[in-house]
């Protein structure tokens, strides 16, 4: 018989909040939180925005000797997980350690070490490249000094998928703990990608909005889209076996009900043209869970301000969903946001699971002149109250990954 899985703690630092609330506020609100790039100077560079945290002192959370020794993609982890622990009380828990996992995605990883080494290496050479370069480069060291502090001997099982990591990595999580083989998991994503080397790289692909106004970048599902913002990110969820969790009286903040994910085998980076990919695995995810489509109240879209990607995810919807489809809400956060690549998905989580909370669902900000082909209610502009059981999270990532997952409400 597979066990219930449940939601006990989650942090979250974003470019509109360093707290799960105050992101989640803000989004409601509809803050837009891109702006001018301050971790670099951008002065000569074509892409000038970002979303960005902000107002952040990592010596108010961590060691100094902590923050050192790691990359940013590593330390603001750890202050998101900082906040889940505290909500979940989670360093009180009863589990055997190496039935407790870790589950924190990353597309990149410590990008940050890589471009400064880097540099290091060709300017002073190689044996002035920091011992910890490796170290703080390496995606599962994210976890693993997650695991380090709070004694999650279990799995370590990041999972590297571009920008659906986080999402991939909540359902792999949700896997282990209803299956049987974890009791309990530290899940999530972290990115740290604004430097030279990443919004370069990035900008090199044509894969971003050139338009360095703030206002109008990142505008997902509307006609003047162009490309998406790039945006840096930790989100982490505590899961656990549900009675497990009542028998310690943990909070229980929602139900985690079903996992999808798929791939294109398509393109290196586009979306299959027939949306067939993401079809599937939001037709997967209801399936796990064990609903019909039109029991989904809301849904958080990968929505990324793309051409592509917008109009072929919204035909996914249609295809997966039928005339449910027309009647759900769904929003982009990433229109506040950005995209915070392989953190995306951690941030859109909680998004959901704060919506079937509160039953405030956040808008899709900047949506002024949609697009034809993006026909559905993408929440446009303004928050919408609405209560409902089933909310459902989707990320799309290069190399044709596709991830929903789905929660459930706890009713009081």
């Amino acid at each position: 018989m597979k066990r219930r899985v449940v939601v006990t703690g989650m942090g979250l630092l974003s470019p509109v909040g360093n707290t799960v609330e105050e992101s989640f506020n803000n989004l409601v609100a509809g803050k837009n939180g891109v702006d001018f790039i301050t971790l670099h100077d951008a002065t000569d560079w074509k892409v000038k925005i970002a979303g960005e945290i902000k107002n952040l002192n990592l010596e108010d959370y961590l060691d100094k000797k902590e923050i050192k020794r790691a990359d940013r993609v590593t330390n603001i982890a750890m202050v998101a997980t900082q906040e889940a622990v505290a909500q979940a009380n989670f360093m009180n828990h009863t589990y055997n350690p190496f039935r407790v996992g870790t589950f924190v995605g990353s597309g990149i990883g410590g990008l940050n070490t890589i471009f400064d080494e880097t540099k290091v290496s060709v300017l002073r050479g190689q044996d002035r490249i920091s011992p910890f370069f490796i170290p703080n480069s390496i995606i599962n060291l994210i976890g693993a000094r997650i695991g380090i502090k709070y004694q999650a001997k279990g799995a370590n099982m990041p999972q590297v998928t571009a920008c659906s990591a986080a999402t991939n990595s909540i359902g792999e999580a949700f896997r282990n703990i209803r299956d049987g083989y974890l009791d309990a998991a530290i899940t999530g994503g972290s990115e740290a990608p604004i430097n030279e080397l990443g919004v370069g790289g990035f900008s090199s692909l044509k894969a971003l909005n050139f338009s360095n106004d703030p206002e109008i970048a990142s505008v997902p599902f509307d006609t003047r889209r162009t490309g998406f913002v790039m945006a840096e990110a930790a989100g982490i969820l505590i899961l656990e076996e549900y009675e497990a969790a009542k028998k310690r009286n943990a909070p229980i903040i929602a139900e985690m009900v079903g996992y999808g994910t798929t791939s294109d085998a398509f393109h290196m980076t586009a979306p299959d043209d027939e949306a067939n990919g993401i079809t599937e695995c939001i037709r997967l995810a209801l399936e796990d869970a064990q609903i019909k489509p039109d029991q989904l109240g809301y849904i958080n879209a990968h929505g990324t301000s793309t051409v592509l990607n917008d109009k072929l995810e919204t035909l996914g919807i249609k295809k997966a969903l039928g005339a449910a489809a027309y009647k759900v809400n769904i929003s982009s956060t990433k229109s506040m946001t950005g995209h915070a690549l392989g953190a995306a998905g951690a941030i859109e989580t909680i998004a959901v699971i704060k919506a079937l909370e509160t039953g405030k669902i956040p808008p899709t900000i900047h949506l002024n002149s949609p697009d034809p082909e993006c026909d559905l209610n993408y929440t446009p502009n303004v928050m919408v109250e609405r209560d409902f059981e089933y909310g459902m999270n989707i990320n799309i990532g290069f190399g044709g990954q596709n991830a929903a997952i789905i929660f459930k409400k706890v009713k009081s």
